[in-house]
């Protein structure tokens, strides 16, 4: 049960860790590593320091550098994949980064098959959602700049994945920080863009902050922050310096990941550009917790506490954002909350330990790209709409819109686990594994699976089905091939990835030196858990329909009930952040900024006027006359002599 961690399994984790699988020195092809990050880094240099030199070009100059660098991925992936399995780890070390004595930290890189998962995926997806900016932006003035900060998040989020240490993956993960920020509010000259870019920005900070003081927890614990040294120390120190460490991770990925309690920032982050939505919000960024959490796995195997506390934060996020989904017509903002929903199995999947990593980047891969998918192709459906995000004005879009409605279908097949589609193979294994973990987990995840449906589907009919509620301005249309191509092409990962990751145990057999893995046995067979899972969709897919396609959309959202005000709210979460957190941290700040004012600056004041004034009196006694000196010495003569003849009386 969650909470408990046998001898077996951690000792299998200490061995499917990094520190067991030792890294060599690049050489040959893998002396190129990193390129990988170099072409996208030179490319937003290029594109944002030069002006509009590029302006032309810029846009293809992006895409040709992420393309690029997909290239030189696979290649390495082809050869890494080539060594045998406990050679699978590449180490290049670029230069010493902060050498002072005895302590060192370097830019040094690390490929093996966790961070090759996630180059492939940062760069394949990437280039596809370039490939479809071109054509989205292709109207506005500041397209290059755009490209710009786009090549910026690839290189950011690259350097996140393939560091070979704490220190440098927190400089990724800044870079990440500072380009979602520059991208959500790229159209920054509408106040609302704007402060939902600072908004993300800040509660990213906050997450931010428990990554620091981990690293900082870390080198006093072990003297390193390097995964190989941190992860083979590891075994050796207590279980609550673990936990802590855990903890203040685990604080990291919930603010990347948009978790329970920093999941606020992501729905208001949908005003950035649509392919930001699919870049960020879908495939790589809020996937970055996912991933620290898994590659810091030989640290949580032996903290169960942080364990119990990252499927909490898993199962209460998972629930959180289907909840949310189900009340939203922003169609953007319904595919956010379906995203916050889907990063919470990751989460969940991450905090069962080795019976769950497998799955939990199973998910993350599929998710990827049937999530990718259904965010472009809501760009798509933006673009024939005159910009409109508003569902309950969609409708019967699927005769004028066949692609669209063809891949981003697909992409919802898959989101709601209908075999053989992706989410079926990877969904399906994570709710395995929860029920062979914990009753109340599988339950959790068996009714979100549900939720999930039902939202999903409700999207579907208010987008490409009934009668046509557009407003007068709207002319739908398909959208050119530059949108269509990478949505087909997605689409067809969300088909088939599912499968080809699956079947043979690709994933599992790929991944387990870095993760381990231990076959997750459930309380019932597979058939029955598949059975009920599927019953459950389908139960949401009817609700759905019986709710929105056998009865007219109401042009305005109806009054609703208690649940379904706070679901439009976000089961305000805004509220809560501000009262639990914000509110009692202003207050603080003002008895801080008291304290300091009127006691610490008081102390301070106090003591410099006693000694000023007291200099002040004793001035006095300086005149410069000499009778008065004198009179002094005379004085204090006599002072002296009576005081001898009063100790001999």
């Amino acid at each position: 049960m969650i909470g408990s961690l046998p001898a077996s399994l951690s000792g299998l984790a200490a061995e499917g860790s990094t520190a067991g699988l030792e890294a060599t020195p690049a050489s040959g092809a893998f002396s190129l590593m990193w390129v990988i990050i170099a072409l996208p880094l030179l490319g937003a240099l290029l594109l944002l320091a030069f002006g509009r030199r590029f302006d032309r070009i810029g846009h293809w100059l992006g895409v040709a550098t992420v393309a690029g660098s997909f290239a030189v991925a696979l290649w390495l992936f082809l050869e890494l994949s080539a060594q045998p399995e406990e050679e699978r780890a590449v180490s290049q070390q670029l230069w010493s980064w902060i050498p002072v004595g005895d302590f060192q930290a370097d830019v040094a890189l690390l490929l093996d098959p966790l961070s090759t998962v996630f180059v492939l995926l940062i760069t394949g997806v990437g280039l596809l959602i370039h490939i479809y900016s071109v054509a989205y932006m292709d109207h506005d003035r500041d397209r290059r700049r755009f490209f710009g900060y786009m090549n910026l998040f690839v290189a950011a989020m690259l350097l996140l994945v393939l560091a070979d240490n704490y220190l440098l993956l927190y400089v990724g993960w800044e870079g990440v920080g500072l380009a979602s920020y520059l991208l959500i509010g790229f159209w920054n000259q509408n106040p609302v863009y704007a402060t939902a870019a600072k908004k993300a920005f800040i509660v990213n900070r906050v997450g931010d902050f428990g990554l620091s003081v981990a690293i900082m927890v870390m080198f006093a614990t072990f003297g390193s922050f390097a995964f190989s040294e941190v992860f083979a120390a590891a075994p050796d120190a207590s279980e609550t310096t673990l936990t802590v460490i855990g903890l203040l991770l685990l604080l990291a990925a919930c603010g990347k990941s948009a978790q329970v309690p920093l999941q606020s920032w992501l729905l208001d982050a949908m005003a950035g550009p649509t392919p930001v939505s699919a870049l960020i919000h879908a495939a790589t960024m809020v996937t970055a917790g996912v991933y620290l959490i898994t590659r810091s796995n030989a640290i949580f195997d032996l903290a169960p506490g942080a364990q119990l506390a990252v499927v909490i934060v898993g199962v209460v996020t998972m629930l959180f954002g289907a909840v949310i989904g189900c009340a939203k017509d922003d169609i953007k903002k319904a595919l956010a909350a379906s995203t916050m929903s889907q990063i919470g199995y990751m989460i969940i999947a991450v905090g069962l330990g080795p019976i769950g990593y497998v799955f939990g980047i199973m998910h993350l891969l599929t998710h990827g790209f049937f999530k990718a998918g259904m965010f472009l192709g809501a760009g798509s459906v933006m673009h024939g709409m005159n910009d409109q995000v508003d569902m309950r004005k969609y409708g019967g879009l699927r005769a004028l819109m066949p692609i669209t409605f063809a891949t981003f279908g697909l992409g919802y097949l898959a989101i709601i686990g209908i075999p053989p589609f992706s989410g079926f193979f990877s969904k399906d294994k994570i709710i395995e594994s929860a029920l062979a973990d914990s009753w109340w987990v599988g339950g959790a995840t068996i009714l979100a699976a549900g939720i999930t449906a039902f939202y999903m589907t409700r999207v579907m009919i208010m987008t490409f089905f009934g009668p046509r509620r557009w407003e007068d301005d709207a002319h739908p249309h398909e959208s050119p091939s530059l949108m269509t191509g990478p949505m087909i092409l997605l689409a067809v990962g969300s088909v088939g990835a599912g499968a080809f990751l699956a079947l043979g145990n690709r994933l599992e057999l790929w991944l387990e030196p870095v993760t381990g893995f231990t076959e997750p046995v459930p309380p019932l067979p597979i058939w029955v858990i598949t059975g009920i899972t599927l019953a459950v969709v389908g139960i949401g897919v009817l609700i759905a329909y019986l709710q929105y396609a056998a009865r007219p959309v109401p042009d305005t959202q109806p009054a609703g009930s208690l649940v379904t005000v706070a679901a439009r709210n976000d089961l305000y979460g805004d509220a809560f952040n501000e009262a639990v957190f914000m509110r009692p941290g202003m207050h603080l700040t003002r008895t801080l900024v008291f304290f300091d004012n009127k006691v610490v600056d008081g102390a301070v004041g106090v003591t410099a006027a006693t000694i000023g004034g007291l200099s002040g009196r004793m001035r006095r006694l300086q005149t410069g006359y000499v009778r008065s000196y004198a009179l002094t010495i005379l004085a204090g003569a006599v002072a002296v002599a009576a005081a001898v003849l009063l100790v001999r009386l």
